[in-house]
């Protein structure tokens, strides 16, 4: 009976370590969404007053006989566009807000995607992957507690370059000083140079050489497709170089626990069991948590 409690509370115990961090990322959906919201409602605003202005300026005829002239006394209104496209003069479209919103809502489908392929969140979570494998520990610090930890620092981390994004492309966009082609554009800048700050020129030659693609001028031509495999590739290499700094001093604990206990004669005790307190204990003495993160952030170059 108690082995079937056991089992029973591990099967729980793994069940919420897949459901929380699901629900954590539906939350950060749920404040892009309330970001959407409030943009389109500004764009709906602005609408509502320009129908304002339209009907306040429209002449009035003279109103003689039935009240069917009060109804013939403005111009007709055309109605809002709902899906309209314009062609511009150098060949490019512009959308209306109905469409630019079903765009953006349906690419927030692919923000788990961006979440890993274009910020740190990847070196990070991997980071702290090996580091509690390094420590021992299975189940602590849990899987939610180290994602969100993640996702904290990602922010953090990628702060300067949201801020660049929200001065250059998200407000002037908002006051409708841009359309949505040039803020896409002006907003792609700043994260186009935070990845290729953070990749290797032989990941970005080896995606070259793949796709048999010419090379460019300048580091800022390269094209995204390109830029992102390797950007993730170069991630992965700097998280496991991090990791394997960070398993080496446990694991020189572990050795010496073990050759202790095999010159005591005690081969059937586990020396993870003995080893396990020790390295807690020199984690925590050496202030690990500040000094790994610490460390992930000037590998960002913070």
């Amino acid at each position: 009976m108690q082995g079937g409690h056991l089992a029973r509370r591990q099967i729980q115990k793994q069940v919420i370590d897949r459901i929380i961090p699901v629900c954590l990322i539906r939350l950060f959906l749920v404040g892009l969404f309330a970001v959407v919201v409030s943009a389109a409602a500004h764009a709906q605003n602005s609408a509502s007053t320009a129908i304002d202005e339209v009907l306040n300026n429209a002449p009035i005829s003279s109103i003689s006989g039935d009240n069917s002239a009060v109804g013939k006394s403005f111009r007709p209104i055309n109605g809002l566009p709902a899906v309209s496209v314009k062609t511009n003069t150098d060949g490019t479209k512009d959308y209306t807000i109905t469409l630019q919103i079903l765009m953006l809502m349906t690419a927030m489908t692919f923000l788990p995607a961006m979440l890993m392929m274009m910020t740190s969140f990847t070196r990070i979570i991997i980071v702290f992957s090996i580091l509690r494998q390094a420590l021992g520990l299975q189940q602590s610090p849990s899987n939610q507690i180290l994602i969100g930890l993640a996702l904290f620092l990602t922010f953090f981390i990628m702060s300067p370059v949201l801020e660049t994004v929200n001065e250059r492309a998200l407000q002037p966009y908002i006051n409708e000083q841009l359309n949505a082609r040039e803020a896409f554009e002006l907003a792609k800048a700043p994260v186009h140079a935070f990845m290729l700050a953070n990749t290797r020129e032989s990941d970005i030659d080896l995606f070259f050489r793949i796709g048999n693609l010419p090379p460019v001028d300048v580091p800022e031509s390269i094209p995204f497709n390109v830029l992102m495999p390797a950007f993730v590739t170069s991630e992965l290499k700097t998280a496991f170089q991090i990791g394997f700094m960070i398993f080496i001093p446990f694991l020189v604990i572990d050795i010496v626990v073990a050759s202790v206990l095999m010159a005591m004669g005690m081969m059937m005790l586990s020396p993870l069991i003995i080893s396990l307190p020790f390295k807690i204990m020199l984690f925590v003495l050496v202030d690990g948590w500040a000094l790994i993160i610490g460390t992930l952030a000037a590998s960002f170059g913070i």
